[in-house]
């Protein structure tokens, strides 16, 4: 009696990212994988059994590493200004490297393709702002900042808009002034 194979699921994800990095989000099929990766169709499904469920696999896993780059960066405090300027401080660190531009890009393709992803995405771009006070200034600053590396990353990533390093750099420092509470020795 021969042995099954194990299907790696992690191997999987990798290649799902290659195909949509190299073909586009719509070349991402369940039969797509399954020829890249060796394995029929029914060995993806018994992984994913949807295309919906694979979608949601790459996000959980492009979440879990995101969320622990930032808890590294914060040490564990639960303070929501702290968190926010750690992601803030995340996201300008992923546009030095070109792989997390990249699987940034290929999350943002995805989340296209699939409306339940998205309303996940929607879900946990609004929890980071939760507990802010618009009405303070710090607050205003701390979303001001947010918006522009969000919105240079969305450009740069997708090649909207090109930026040399010394102007990344220019606008990584007026982001990082934003995030800067006056009056705090630096």
């Amino acid at each position: 009696m021969s042995r099954r194979k194990k299907i790696d699921r992690d191997r999987l994800l990798d290649l799902a990212e290659a195909i949509v990095r190299e073909r586009g989000a719509a070349a991402l099929t369940v039969a797509a994988l399954a020829r890249a990766a060796g394995i029929t169709n029914g060995g993806v499904q018994y992984s994913f059994a949807t295309k919906e469920h694979l979608l949601a696999a790459m996000y959980d896993r492009w979440s879990e590493d995101y969320d622990a780059q930032v808890a590294a960066m914060t040490g564990g405090s639960t303070d929501r200004d702290t968190i926010l300027r750690a992601q803030i401080k995340a996201i300008q660190q992923e546009e030095y490297d070109q792989a997390s531009r990249d699987r940034s890009a290929v999350m943002m393709a995805v989340l296209m393709q699939s409306p339940e992803q998205m309303e996940r995405y929607r879900r946990d771009c609004t929890a980071r702002l939760e507990g802010l006070d618009f009405s303070r200034a710090e607050h205003r600053r701390l979303l001001l900042a947010l918006m522009a590396v969000e919105g240079a990353f969305i450009m740069r990533g997708f090649g909207f808009m090109t930026f040399s390093d010394p102007a990344w750099k220019g606008l990584e420092r007026e982001i990082g002034e934003m995030l800067t509470i006056p009056g705090d020795p630096a």
